[in-house]
């Protein structure tokens, strides 16, 4: 896409996200409420054993139930923002979790089998991969790790008969690595596996990767979805209502209920999604630009760069291009936290997608209990930095950046 046609298809996604999370149903809000009631119960009550008997006969055989009789198993808090985190990404179903973490971890408990197999870009966070790689092998599940963006590889690494699932991100934490979606799919629909992309850097504001045929999204919402950095949560939303009661069924049994106090402070946060991922993306790009430009800057990863890698895939399928952005400064250990102390903006944090900037050195935080030739290995020099930025002031950030590089 050029520009002009990505603004237009922001425009219209930002329109429609706007309308799934304010909802003007008021029929179907509890006491005609404008923001969804937050509902405090662990059980729920029937009139008499006939309301019962049909409760459980539509629940068992017809596919599903307006109504739940006990909280792992639903709410009514919940269950309204699942429905408007599926319209968000063109899904049938939505499923909240406590983390992104716990949908990733229920999905695959939930679809895997002893002997089977799954397929794993080498770029993807590094517990989904500690998950895959450490504790799928107790239960005799065989994980395949490939290079991103080597789909020859991929397909190569598929087991015909064995291989269950394919997932990846898109963008990558923290290189920021694009996935082919549609080369994807028609690699996965050919062998008859299923996909998973966790689009948690994306949103659904920047990438609607079911609409290219992917089957399962995940997006850790304690990120962007929120936006605040004050609860924890994870969304899985699925192509398939029958995969997804499954899934759903999976989360009543191994009990990874997100509280309802979360799900309404989510609902909240989803109401300034567009007009918080439009200020993230414009500054992420005048960064990325600002960055790159720098001599004391040797490296810069932003799909919105022309420089990077995967720009074109990114253009073809994305609406922006998120508020990440990873850069090397040119210098080592001791000069990149010189950096990082002299800043005055992003406080120094794990996490990213919300209203405040944050930044860290991989190397100190999240990789911090590796050793140097498994960091190096992952591609985590001392001297790389991951930049997540707010909805401040573009300009303010700028300069804030600017004044930080020329002490170095």
């Amino acid at each position: 896409m050029d520009e002009s046609s990505l603004q237009s298809q922001f425009e219209h996604d930002f329109s429609t996200s706007t309308q799934s999370v304010h909802g003007k149903n008021a029929a179907n809000s509890p006491y005609y409420a404008l923001h969804t009631p937050i509902v405090h119960s662990a059980t729920y009550r029937f009139d008499t054993t006939q309301h019962l008997l049909d409760y459980m006969e539509q629940k068992t055989w017809g596919g599903g139930a307006d109504r739940v009789e006990y909280a792992r198993y639903g709410n009514p808090t919940i269950r309204d923002v699942e429905d408007k985190l599926a319209l968000l990404d063109h899904g049938a179903d939505a499923i909240l979790f406590p983390s992104g973490m716990n949908a990733i971890t229920t999905l695959l408990l939930t679809v895997l089998r002893a002997g089977q197999h799954l397929v794993m870009t080498d770029d993807c966070y590094s517990r989904t991969r500690q998950f895959a790689l450490q504790w799928l092998k107790r239960f005799n599940i065989e994980v395949s790790m490939v290079p991103m963006g080597d789909y020859e590889a991929l397909e190569c690494a598929i087991i015909p008969q064995r291989t269950r699932f394919i997932i990846s991100e898109s963008p990558t934490n923290p290189f920021l690595g694009i996935v082919d979606l549609p080369r994807l799919v028609d690699i996965a629909r050919r062998q008859q596996v299923m996909t998973m992309i966790d689009s948690t850097f994306a949103t659904p504001i920047n990438q609607k990767p079911l609409d290219f045929g992917i089957d399962f999204v995940v997006h850790s919402a304690t990120k962007y979805l929120s936006g605040h950095n004050d609860i924890l949560a994870g969304v899985l939303v699925g192509a398939d209502q029958g995969r997804m009661r499954v899934i759903r069924d999976g989360r009543g049994i191994l009990g990874g209920m997100i509280d309802a106090n979360s799900a309404y402070l989510l609902s909240r946060g989803l109401k300034t999604l567009g007009i918080r991922v439009q200020q993230q993306n414009h500054t992420a790009q005048q960064v990325a630009e600002f960055l790159e430009k720098h001599p004391n800057v040797e490296r810069v990863w932003y799909p919105g760069l022309v420089s990077h890698p995967d720009h074109a895939i990114a253009t073809q399928q994305m609406c922006g291009f998120g508020g990440v952005i990873s850069f090397m400064i040119r210098g080592d250990m001791a000069t990149t936290r010189r950096f990082m102390d002299a800043l005055r903006i992003p406080f120094i944090a794990p996490s990213l997608g919300g209203v405040e900037s944050l930044i860290e050195q991989p190397a100190v935080m999240s990789y911090y209990d590796k050793e140097l030739d498994e960091r190096l290995e992952l591609g985590m020099t001392d001297n790389l930095v991951r930049f997540a930025v707010g909805i401040e002031d573009t300009n303010d950030i700028l300069a804030d950046l600017a004044q930080a590089l020329e002490q170095l």
